[in-house]
């Protein structure tokens, strides 16, 4: 265990001098220690109608049946209905800026109502009134089913339940934490790759070979090191996420997944690496056996992000429970076949 070690030590020296990763890391660190702050930013591009609060839409009104749509705006803090006699009116205030938006409602003979909506091209404002008119829309829906419910001769299908949620807790817990978590991941695996195909590159190899190490010490000792780089990493942001307010409900257990993920993904590089041995080649196929396989976890029962997310917020359920074990297994399960193959054939010249 002390050669391992010794070799261990040796690559996490050595990641001092690789600018790129300490800028990654450097960049994590910044996300954790100041996310309650970015996280105001991010969530106006993840959920543009969380800052509807801050900025009141103005909808002109028009139509036939205008009357049946004011109330509706009229309910929401965030909207504010301005009724005109005709459209050309509410288009000249939409033409000078008075109003963000136009709505016309108009009854088809069948009883339905038709809305035609005009939203502002091009204006830094257009994502968030296209995306407040689809609430108005949406509530009008609703208010139009309640009050016809009466005349239903067939049930319709059901309107999604409304997400009574807010944004800023969706985003962190389903966004930024399996960010966090998943990121160092990917790099430690990136990490493992450079470590041993630059051993072949530069001609390293055969000085490790005239010490007392094995190719298992070897291959052991880097793998540790890389293995270790990213529990230790998530666990810090973590620990940052919960100072700066976040609570994280189940540390220890997203730990123990990302030390499944970190000994999965760094076997998934060491192979690579090993099986080519010229840096390029082995990354590119370290890149797309990653994406293809973190994309596959996506068809399981529960994805890893999900898994991550209701540790994170204290809901699992037995069957997260279940995939973090599973992920555990697996990974190491394939980390003794490297070790074994390794052991077996060696490392080659």
């Amino acid at each position: 265990m002390g050669k391992r070690l010794t070799v261990a030590r040796r690559e996490l020296a050595s990641l001092r001098s690789e600018k790129t990763i300490v800028l990654a890391i450097l960049i994590q660190l910044f996300v954790a220690a100041f996310s309650s702050f970015l996280a105001v930013g991010l969530v106006s591009l993840y959920d543009p109608g969380s800052v509807s609060n801050q900025f009141v839409v103005e909808f002109g009104v028009t139509g036939e049946a205008s009357e049946d749509i004011v109330p509706v705006i009229e309910e929401r803090d965030g909207w504010r209905a301005v009724e005109y006699g005709d459209e050309s009116a509410a288009m000249r205030d939409f033409d000078r800026g008075a109003i963000h938006a136009v709505l016309k409602v108009e009854r088809l003979a069948d009883g339905r109502a038709h809305v035609s909506a005009v939203a502002p091209d091009g204006n830094v404002r257009t994502t968030l009134v296209v995306t407040q008119i689809k609430g108005v829309l949406e509530a009008f829906e609703r208010h139009e089913r309640t009050r016809l419910s009466s005349r239903l001769t067939r049930q319709p299908v059901e309107l999604p339940p409304d997400s009574s949620s807010s944004p800023y807790f969706g985003f962190t817990y389903t966004v930024l934490v399996p960010l966090l978590t998943f990121l160092p991941v990917f790099i430690s695996g990136s990490i493992a790759v450079d470590a041993i195909a630059e051993e072949y590159d530069r001609g390293t190899l055969e000085l490790l070979r005239v010490t007392p190490l094995t190719a298992t010490d070897i291959v052991d000792g880097k793998m540790l090191a890389m293995g270790v780089l990213a529990p230790v990493q998530a666990g810090a942001w973590l620990a940052l996420l919960s100072l700066r307010g976040t609570s994280i409900a189940n540390p220890v257990e997203i730990l123990l997944l990302v030390t499944g993920f970190s000994v999965g993904v760094v076997t998934m590089g060491a192979t690579a690496a090993l099986a080519f041995r010229e840096r390029k080649q082995a990354q590119f196929l370290f890149s797309m056996g990653v994406m293809v396989v973190f994309s596959a976890t996506y068809l399981l029962t529960e994805s890893p992000a999900n898994t991550v997310a209701k540790l994170a917020i204290g809901s699992p359920t037995e069957v997260t429970h279940l995939s973090v074990v599973a992920y555990l297994v697996v990974s190491l399960a394939a980390f003794a076949g490297l070790r074994w193959v390794v052991g077996k054939r060696g490392l080659g010249s």
